[in-house]
Parts: C-alpha cells; structure tokens; sequence
C-alpha cells in the first residue's frame, strides 16, 4: 500500500470534502473549505518533482478559466450556491498531481499498456450504458458523455502521458459520481447552445481533461520559448556586436600605433 498512500489519500479527501460543501449554508464557509483544499493541495504536491509541482499550479489557473467559461458563462452545469466555489481551483490541481503521479506507480511499471485497455473497458461500458439503460433509472440520455469517449480514447492510447489519462479518469468519475449525488453541482439535461443530452454527471467527461493537459503543456512551452526570448535580447543588448563605426575607430588607432583596450571599444 506504501505506493499508493498519496493517491489513497487524495481519494480519500474529494469525497469527504465534497460531502462537507454539501452541509455548508454560507459562502464563508465554503471559502474555508477552499483553503484547506489548498493546503492539502500544496502538502500533496511536495512529493512530487519540481516540473510536476510547476504543471500542477498551471493546471490551477488553465482549468479555473475553463471552470468559468463552463459554469458562469455557458452553463452546461452549475453549482449549488450559483457560484465557483473557492475549492474547485485546487480540485483541478488535486485531481492532476493525481494523475502526473501514477507513471510511477507499480501496478502502471508492472502491467503497462494493459491498465490502458481495463481502464478503456470501463469508460467505454459507462459511455454505452448511458446510451442504453441509464436513460430508464435516470430519465437522461446522455449524449455529452459518449461525444467525449472517441476523446479520451485517442490520448490514451496514442499519447505517451497515458498514465495520466488513465488515473485522471480513475478520480473524476469519483468526484463526479459524489459531486452529483451530493447535490454540489448538476449538469443540464440539455447542454445550452448544442442542446446535446447530457447525464449527471456525463460518462466520460474525464476528456475534458485530455484539452486541459493540451492546455497547460502549451503555456508552458510559450512561457519558456518567450522567456528564452527575452533572455536572448538581453544578453544580445549586454554584448552589442561591433559595428562599422566601432571597427573602423579600432583599425585608425591600431594603424597609429595606439594601443586599443578592450574598453576603447565599448559604446559607454
């Protein structure tokens, strides 16, 4: 159990924290609830690596810009208090130190490609029971969440982050499953502007993740391209190149018989 003791205790807490949002009644209260999910957050992503850590806390802010473009302003699901509760930003992060960790547990180093495949078994069952017979208990057809499936296909098995993927759908479907049930947050019966079905939760929504992953890596690749930018335009302007003028001052005294130092040539 000593590998998985992070991943047991994340698990552990999303249903647990989600259970107290479902109690809170104040908004103060879920701001509580929101800064104990960062500092689990922040203690959880101390056993990872650095570079980890730094896709964790991006992924914090990439997916809060896609929390409020999804709740407050399309709508497709909305949570109880009509807000974006202060915990959801760290669950995002929660919910990827979840998956960036799991490359390195046994069970992914001993059985590989084939935890794809069992974990590819069960998104596919969900997003086809929902077609089928989760609309007769559940009254919804839930469309959204089978669009997703082709998604989450793709990037685990043609992405080498499968691992990822694969734990992320792990822990989604837990927090959605308890997110639902305890009354956090729905998901419309209808998307608004597609107007697809949608379950609540939908089945396979874990892909979204596969866009926020896409996401992150993006702004970290423009982050460190324009920093290396910048860093090459100020090394350039520290060390000018010697122009015409510069060369030409330097040859006259040369062939004058003065002594040139490499201060004579400097533009100060």
């Amino acid at each position: 159990m000593r590998p998985y003791w992070l991943h047991a205790y994340l698990l552990v807490y999303t249903p647990l924290g989600l259970f107290a949002d479902s109690r809170v009644t104040a908004q103060w209260q879920q701001y509580l609830l929101g800064m104990l999910t960062f500092a689990v957050l922040y203690l959880a992503a101390l056993k990872a690596p650095k570079e980890q850590r730094v896709q964790v806390w991006v992924c914090v802010l990439v997916a809060t810009c896609f929390e409020i473009f999804g709740s407050l302003v399309w709508g497709v699901y909305r949570y109880r208090l009509h807000n974006l509760p202060l915990f959801v930003p760290p669950g995002h992060g929660i919910v990827y130190l979840f998956g960036l960790l799991a490359a390195q547990t046994p069970v992914v180093r001993r059985h590989g490609r084939r935890v794809a495949y069992a974990v590819l078994g069960f998104a596919g069952t969900w997003a086809l029971l929902g077609l089928s017979a989760l609309p007769v208990v559940t009254g919804r057809l839930d469309i959204q969440g089978a669009l997703c499936f082709p998604v989450f296909a793709y990037f685990l098995l043609r992405s080498p982050r499968w691992p990822l993927f694969a734990a992320i759908f792990i822990i989604v479907s837990e927090l959605e499953i308890f997110g639902t049930s305890f009354g956090s947050w729905a998901w419309m019966p209808v998307a608004p502007w597609t107007h697809i079905p949608s379950g609540n939760p939908p089945s396979v929504i874990a892909g979204g993740y596969c866009v926020i992953d896409a996401s992150v890596l993006g702004v970290l690749w423009a982050y460190r391209v324009g920093l290396n930018t910048i860093m090459t335009r100020i090394r350039t302007a520290r060390s000018p190149r010697i122009g015409p003028s510069i060369a030409l001052l330097r040859d006259s005294r040369t062939n004058s018989g003065e002594a040139v130092s490499p201060a004579s040539t400097s533009l100060i």
